[in-house]
């Protein structure tokens, strides 16, 4: 998978943050703290759900 630093994350080098990996049907999520630890995996429309509920939760 090809990891990269989520928009979502804050500043910083990107030693903790949340990474993401998308193919064309599920969105894979990690922690860069610990890489080799499991992942949640959201298929893309559900990934898009939680996103837009945070979003409605954090007033953005």
């Amino acid at each position: 998978m090809n990891w990269r630093k989520s928009t979502y994350s804050g500043g910083g080098d990107g030693d903790a943050c949340v990474q993401i990996a998308t193919s064309p049907t599920r969105i894979a999520i990690r922690d860069s703290k610990a890489p080799t630890r499991a992942t949640l995996t959201f298929p893309a429309p559900a990934f898009a759900a939680l996103v837009g509920h945070l979003k409605a939760a954090s007033g953005g």
